[in-house]
């Protein structure tokens, strides 16, 4: 199995679709109720598996689609197995209001993650990605990009390359504290889309590479 995604809500579906798609059969779903995944994948009409709870971290990469405030404790109860595995984050912390974060400009959900659990490499992407994006990443003729981060080069490759044959621009965005920028970058996107009405159908395309 390639990966597995954890949830299933708008930003899993949407991971899901772009995933399963170029891995048909290689890529995991779980959820607490289990017919709830295997509904999602039905819906979609993916070659997708639906997981049960004993195999939620068979995968080598696991990619979360919790809200921050629930994934600081989900990590933390499951920090044994999540060892040795790749954490893919790809949370914003906003405030109740989605008008700031609850955290300071000197760290990132990533790195906060990280520091929970030392024994497992968190990486980031797909955090300026809203879930009505993935439907259609172009806009005029423009791709969208992801921006993967980690503190181990290895684990970037592997990210890049699971997400190398998915409709988006995938760029190796360096170190987690980059996320002190890339998360932070969601807040203004949000506040620029909403101005124009666009919101969330936005997303980032870095001229020029």
């Amino acid at each position: 199995m390639k990966a597995t995604i954890i949830g299933t809500g708008r930003m899993a579906k949407g991971i899901l679709n772009v995933l399963a798609n170029a891995y048909p059969g290689e890529i995991g779903l779980y959820s607490r109720d289990f017919k709830k995944a295997e509904s999602l994948i039905k819906e979609c009409g993916l070659d997708a598996i639906a997981l049960k709870e004993k195999d939620q971290f068979s995968a080598g990469i696991i990619i979360h689609t919790l809200w921050y405030r629930d994934v600081l404790p989900w990590v933390k109860e499951h920090e044994e197995e999540l060892k040795g595995k790749i954490l893919v984050d790809i949370t914003n912390p906003f405030n109740d209001n989605y008008d700031d974060f609850v955290i300071g400009y000197d760290t990132s959900s990533a790195e906060e993650i990280q520091q929970l659990i030392p024994g497992t490499t968190v990486a980031g992407a797909f955090k300026n990605t809203y879930w009505v994006v993935f439907d259609n990443p172009e806009y005029g003729g423009i791709r969208s990009d992801i921006y993967v981060t980690a503190n181990d080069n290895l684990c970037r490759k592997k990210i890049m390359e699971l997400l190398h044959p998915i409709p988006f621009r995938v760029f190796d965005a360096g170190l987690l504290k980059n996320n002190r920028t890339i998360e932070r970058m969601t807040l203004l996107e949000k506040e620029l889309a909403t101005k124009a009405g666009n919101h969330p159908r936005v997303s980032f395309h870095l001229w020029g590479v």
